[in-house]
């Protein structure tokens, strides 16, 4: 098994800290609006590194954050640390107090993951409920002098980590202060990150600290919720691209000026989502929330099936002929897993391990999802033929099927008891189709569908099934 790891600038073989157990961080959303498919896909893919983990037999501690404050709008390398909370600008937008905001966009937060089957963190810590753990750690820095306090504002040094832009690339001899770069007037060096922030009168986030009343700046979030969950060490941290600099930087001097320890074995990111070739905007009318995917006809499953489709160190383009594209291939597996359900097993019937080996393999190749589903599509291929020559099916293709759809987070297709008037309609359908009343069973089929049902005539017999 090996990945990509942002550290290193290459493939690695997986070797955990500790033998069969594997601790995780992903960056969360911060709960300020509602997600985006942009959103969804980077959750997507540590659900798919987390289910290749569990296949193989690791014990994955999974930790993904909520931050509910300090996530600043430029709180970036374009323009340093004097930006707006969202989470307080959300607030005042909607009149509400800055916690109504949080839990309601991180209850539908976790309605959406459940919707597309990402498998529940086993804690998702809250930033504001970690606010002495932040604290602790930022007093540590100051002690060891990596940190210094201003006017109530605390700065992390970032001369004083040799090791600064290890991650990144972006190194202090090679950052130079550019003009989107607005300097703090407190700060000995222009990429100082802000640690902890003095609150002003106005500000509705504040809470009490040894330099001021104020909030934590967003990079010591992470490094205190991992350290509170995972320890000082751990084995992946994942996130979205954007977070490498300077987030994911910041957190690695924080918590290794503190502890002293390499703070993560493997760095993996997800690239970004394009829409029709262009960035994802509100203002471009092309910013999708997963029930706009819904209004469209699609389902959770399909959007899943259509970023698996792309490689997540790859740029994905979203269309709705691709989302359509992914549609036909879900719907393909579903019917393929049903129809094997009710064929005949035999010792020496026909075998799916080949593919299997084929797919786990290509999923533990740095998560080369496209290849495994084209693996898989290549599978139902094969065994809807063998079926159709009437073969029986081998023993190992129940579990063939099931560890493909548990790692492409796929379900099989819920068993509903149909009504006796639709059992009954197509039961004299059959019928008519067995005396070769054709004009019959077409009636038959039509009323099937005035009624919300269709028929999938199969070589097992007659798939009835509610919807299009």
């Amino acid at each position: 098994m090996q990945f990509y790891n942002t550290l290193t600038k290459s493939k690695e073989v997986f070797i955990p800290r500790e033998k069969g157990k594997v601790g995780m961080y992903t960056c969360g959303l911060t709960v300020y609006d509602y997600p985006h498919i942009g959103n969804l896909r980077a959750f997507i893919f540590p659900d798919t590194l987390r289910r290749v983990l569990l296949r193989a037999g690791y014990e994955v501690r999974h930790i993904k954050n909520i931050t509910d404050v300090g996530h600043m709008t430029a709180d970036d390398v374009a323009q340093g640390d004097n930006g707006e909370d969202k989470m307080a600008k959300k607030a005042l937008a909607e009149h509400k107090t800055p916690e109504e905001i949080a839990r309601f966009y991180e209850a539908h937060f976790y309605q959406d993951e459940t919707a597309m089957h990402i498998l529940p963190a086993h804690f998702f810590p809250r930033a504001t409920a970690h606010i002495p753990q932040m604290i602790n750690l930022i007093g540590e820095l100051i002690t060891s002098h990596h940190a210094y306090a201003v006017n109530g504002n605390v700065f992390f040094d970032v001369t004083s980590f040799d090791r600064y832009g290890v991650l990144s690339g972006n190194t202090l001899d090679k950052l130079k202060v550019g003009a989107r770069l607005e300097e703090h007037p407190d700060k000995r060096h222009p990429w100082d990150f802000a640690l902890w922030l003095k609150a002003p009168s106005e500000h509705l986030m504040r809470w009490t600290s040894p330099w001021s009343e104020g909030y934590p700046g967003w990079h010591i979030e992470c490094s205190a919720m991992s350290q509170e969950y995972l320890g000082d060490s751990f084995d992946i941290h994942t996130g979205g691209e954007d977070n490498i600099f300077p987030h994911h930087e910041a957190e690695i001097a924080q918590s290794e000026c503190v502890t002293g320890k390499p703070f993560v074995r493997y760095w993996l990111h997800a690239r970004h989502i394009l829409i029709d070739g262009a960035k994802m905007s509100k203002s471009k009318g092309n910013f999708y929330r997963l029930a706009d995917i819904i209004e469209h006809g699609f389902s959770p499953m399909d959007l899943r099936i259509c970023f698996l489709g792309a490689h997540y160190r790859s740029q994905m383009n979203f269309t709705w002929e691709s989302l359509d594209q992914a549609r036909k291939i879900k719907e393909s597996f579903l019917k393929t897993d049903a129809r094997r359900e009710t064929a005949l097993l035999a010792e020496t019937g026909f075998s799916t391990l080949p593919w299997l080996t084929r797919l786990i393999e290509a999923c533990e190749d740095d998560l080369n999802t496209p290849l495994a589903l084209a693996i898989a599509q290549e599978l139902v291929r094969e065994t809807n033929s063998a079926l159709d020559r009437g073969e029986s099916l081998g023993p190992d293709v129940q579990t063939t099927f099931t560890t493909f759809f548990f790692l492409f987070g796929l379900e099989p297709e819920a068993k509903e008891t149909l009504p006796d008037e639709i059992q009954r309609l197509a039961k004299d359908r059959q019928t008519a189709r067995d005396n070769k009343d054709f004009a019959e069973a077409d009636r038959l089929r039509d009323a099937l569908l005035a009624a919300g049902y269709t028929v999938e005539d199969t070589a097992n017999g007659p798939h009835v099934k509610k919807g299009k």
